[in-house]
């Protein structure tokens, strides 16, 4: 039974021919999501997150095993394919002997491409035959987007090397057609412009090809103020006067097989995903990463393990982009080349652009690999590019090489740290299972601090071997106590801070300032608005654009910058004025103190308000939704912030911070870092902040069922507000104190101290809080089994929130009314109460709520006999239990799962 599952096209799966119904969109990215990676474990999280995208992750999760269910019963007639679970994910993998996608048939047969030009043509023809439109047609979202990029460029560099292989057969003239269409689409790439121009002079149109060559020129000078490249500058002289020296030279020259490659890296662990990258050989690939994080180690590993694939040499040059020696001249790179291609000496040519046209000469048509290691740019490895597509380029930078991507179509490989199994792989490797067993924990504790750095990890265990006395657990504490000393072997190749400062010594005067502001911003990583707060600069984003090319920081697919710990460490020692950095650093508590005072104002709209200084920075979110996603994605960096603003001194950024974050983490059920928050507020002198603080403290501590420290909270807040003899915080206590005596089972107290927040909140006349008093006394009254007393209360507060658009209140209502409805025995009732709840608490994203109308709608759904409907949500509300940690609320889900699996 022949299986196909198309991604060059729309996105299907074809058994014997015919077309198999995969269901829905979600179902069709979810298979081309796995396809893409076919006999590959894809995580979980990369699953989610390739489905909906980083905002949609947390949501998709627990729908995942739902689509991946579906998704088996429409393959069950695909004999011989199936989607696995396997440790951390899951994998489409297959029993046939070639692949199952066109995709990976598209690869397989590029990489069959031999050195006969004929049989190149024919592997790259059958390959191209694959293609039916554009990749992945029918799948959206931001992954599908870049994966259809990316695949576009790998068809682009097949439809390349399939023209130069047909020029280099004399069939240029087939190609003319083509080459028009394709050279009118992309006007100013120049090796598409010398194709065109080759095509047209085998076709005996050589007046065409020069009157195309001054068209382009013309073009370049105008758009980007540049001359053609030496390539196409050689081709169009070759056109012009058939250059015999050239020709004899070419000619002449003996055969010779250059072996260039340094010693292969020994031992090399890990690096398995990149491998395969690289093994799709590309016609030029550029690796690159942050110095000491083994580019050099992964190209030349790759470039030995496929010397075979190479039989007309391997060319290798060290391009010193970073060296302190200072760059290699590109032309010194090309003469070494022509030596090692066995070019007499007095038959090279004096002009460097001959020269370089003489390289190219030589090694075109012929299977070669060349290793362009640690460039500074894209200018300094583009004279050294082969014309001829039948060579393969391996170019490593710490640079982003974007002009290698865009104008070359190189295949991008970022090189990150190594994980921490694959870490202590490598110190067994290099100091033998025993001793690193014997040390274990200190093996551990080096892997950490090493943060996955090979070289790191290499000067760690070459000190080990050579320093008498040393050992895993000495160097564990050498490095505990001076990080980058212990890094520092005195030797630019060798030296984690000697790479690092190679590279920030390249960086402009603007681009040092930012990456050492950058080094002590609060929290794990920043956003670009972040970022500006933090510099003051109008034009961060290009400044830390240099920096992600230059690999000192990392740019993620949400838009997140990050550092390294080893490059923070050494970016915290560079120098910086006291005042220079305190005032950065009050920037950025500034914004994101404002920032997350809007997001609550759009969260909690009757809320207490509260009075900041005018804002410098922050950042106009839309809606509650777009709030909650901002606190969600800055959380982390918020919660820094607050350390920073203490330490600081910024007392009143402190409790404001916390008060700014107090809805988030209730919605969200964050009580421990709402505990520490406020914990941090209690410092403040001013007594409505310590009411406040007591008051938030008495709300963490209840949910998290610890009630004598609630208790205490709450009792001191009640006596200091009646103190100063403030009643609207006095009613927001009582109504905490009734959800602490409910909590605790005193159902009695606690609509005491509702009607006592009721009572208050009429004198104040706040209608919402009268509403959320309202529905208070309506909880109480319900589980005291007066249903007609709650539902009154009920419904006048649900009228109220309606006519003052308060959607949280509402959601709050209406999972009131639900259970009313339920104790009462009405439970086609409170199913509607509690989905229409639910589907305010989804649009707010209050994962909390979510969780919790989940969890009693199960209840409803089982009472009327809907057993598939009850799993259905109490499984969702157990997942999202345990993501939130709640223990004891997942245990109460799993027990009721359990019931409902034995009364069936």
């Amino acid at each position: 039974m022949a299986v196909l599952v198309r991604l060059l096209g729309e996105v299907g799966t074809e058994v014997d021919g015919r077309l198999v119904d995969l269901g829905t969109p979600k179902q069709r990215c979810v298979l081309a999501a796995l396809a893409v990676d076919e006999g590959r474990v894809v995580p979980v999280e990369r699953l989610v997150e390739r489905i909906s995208g980083i905002e949609g992750a947390a949501r998709s999760r627990s729908t995942l095993h739902s689509y991946i269910s579906r998704l088996r019963r429409s393959l069950a007639d695909a004999s011989g394919v199936s989607i696995v679970r396997r440790s951390g994910g899951y994998a489409l993998v297959t029993d046939a002997a070639e692949p199952v996608t066109d995709l990976h048939r598209f690869r397989d047969l590029r990489s069959q491409a031999g050195v006969d030009d004929v049989q190149a043509v024919s592997a790259w023809t059958e390959a191209l035959a694959l293609w039916r439109g554009q990749p992945l047609t029918g799948v959206d979202g931001a992954w599908a987007e870049a994966e259809r990029d990316r695949l576009a460029l790998e068809r682009l560099a097949a439809e390349h090397d399939l023209a130069d292989a047909l020029l280099r057969l004399g069939k240029g003239g087939q190609l003319v057609s083509e080459l028009s269409g394709r050279s009118a689409q992309q006007p100013l790439d120049e090796r598409v412009a010398a194709q065109y121009m080759l095509a047209l002079h085998q076709a005996g149109r050589t007046i065409d090809a020069l009157e195309q060559y001054r068209q382009i020129r013309a073009r370049l000078v105008e758009e980007l103020g540049t001359e053609p490249g030496t390539a196409l500058h050689e081709l169009h002289q070759q056109l012009l006067s058939a250059d015999s020296a050239l020709t004899a030279a070419v000619r002449s020259h003996s055969v010779v097989i250059p072996r260039q490659l340094p010693m292969a890296p020994t031992p090399f662990v890990g690096r398995r995903s990149e491998l395969d990258v690289l093994d799709a050989t590309a016609a030029v690939t550029a690796v690159v990463g942050t110095g000491g994080v083994g580019k050099t180690w992964l190209a030349l590993h790759w470039a030995h393990q496929n010397a075979d694939r190479f039989p007309d040499g391997q060319l290798y040059v060290d391009l010193r982009g970073f060296s302190p020696d200072g760059l290699l001249d590109p032309t010194a790179a090309v003469r070494g080349f022509l030596d090692a291609l066995g070019v007499e000496s007095g038959r090279i040519p004096i002009e460097p652009h001959a020269q370089t046209a003489l390289f190219r000469s030589l090694v075109a048509g012929k299977r070669m690999l060349l290793v362009l290691d640690n460039a500074a740019d894209t200018a300094q490895v583009t004279p050294l590019l082969p014309g001829s597509g039948s060579c393969t380029v391996l170019v490593t930078s710490r640079n982003r090489l974007p002009g290698l991507v865009t104008g070359h179509g190189a295949l991008h490989v970022s090189l990150d740290v190594l994980d921490d199994a694959t870490a202590h792989e490598l110190l067994v490797a290099r100091l033998g299972a025993g001793q690193v067993e014997a040390g274990r924990d200190a093996a551990d504790e080096l892997v950490r601090l090493c943060g996955g750095f090979p070289l790191a990890l290499s000067i760690i265990a070459g000190r080990v071997s050579t320093c008498a006395g040393s050992s895993l657990p000495t160097v564990a504490l050498e490095l505990r106590e001076s990080m980058l000393d212990v890094l520092d072997e005195g030797d630019p190749v060798a030296s984690l801070p000697a790479v690092l400062s190679l590279s920030y010594n390249a960086l402009t005067s603007e681009q040092m300032h930012a990456f050492v502001l950058l080094a002590c911003a609060p929290g794990p990583d920043v956003g670009l608005p972040a970022a500006s707060a933090l510099t003051g600069l109008s034009h961060t984003r290009t400044v830390l654009r240099g920096l992600e090319q230059a690999s000192l920081i990392s740019l993620d697919a949400a838009g997140r910058y990050g550092m390294h710990d080893l490059i923070r460490r050494h970016a915290a020692l560079q120098e910086l004025a006291p005042d220079v950095r305190e005032a950065a650093l009050r920037r950025v508590v500034a914004f994101y103190l404002h920032t997350a005072h809007a997001a609550d104002r759009l969260v909690h709209l009757h809320r207490v308000d509260i009075e900041l200084e005018p804002p410098d920075h922050s950042l106009s979110l839309p809606d509650a939704a777009a709030a909650m996603e901002w606190f969600r994605t800055e959380h982390l960096c918020v919660l820094a912030a607050q350390h920073t603003a203490s330490t600081l001194g910024l007392e009143r950024s402190v409790w404001q911070l916390a008060w700014s974050l107090s809805t988030f983490h209730q919605l969200r059920g964050h009580h421990h870092d709402q505990i520490a928050v406020w914990q941090a507020a209690l410092s403040a002198t001013d007594p409505d902040v310590r009411v406040l603080g007591h008051r938030q403290l008495g709300i963490a501590h209840t949910e998290l069922g610890s009630y004598s420290e609630a208790m205490d909270h709450l009792r001191q807040a009640l006596a200091l507000a009646e103190e100063q003899g403030d009643e609207t915080a006095q009613a927001h206590t009582h109504t905490v104190l009734a959800r602490a005596y409910e909590q605790q089972g005193d159902d009695r107290r606690a609509l005491a101290h509702s009607i006592s927040a009721l009572d208050l909140c009429r004198v104040l006349g706040n209608p919402v809080w009268e509403a959320r008093a309202l529905n208070g006394v309506g909880w109480s009254a319900a589980r005291l089994g007066d249903h007609e007393l709650a539902r009154e209360h009920c419904l006048a507060a649900l009228d109220v929130h309606r006519a003052h658009h308060d959607p949280s209140g509402e959601a709050g209502v209406l999972d009131s009314l639900g259970y009313i409805a339920h104790l009462a025995g009405d439970h086609e009732v409170a199913v509607a109460h509690y989905r229409e709840s639910l589907a305010l608490q989804r649009e707010l994203a209050f994962d909390y709520g979510v969780a919790e109308v989940l969890a009693a709608l199960g209840a409803p759904h089982a009472a009327l006999g809907q057993h598939d409907e009850a799993r259905a949500v109490w499984q969702e509300a157990l997942e999202i239990y345990r993501q939130q940690g709640r223990t004891e609320e997942a245990e109460r889900i799993q027990e009721q799962l359990d019931g409902l699996a034995q009364s069936r």
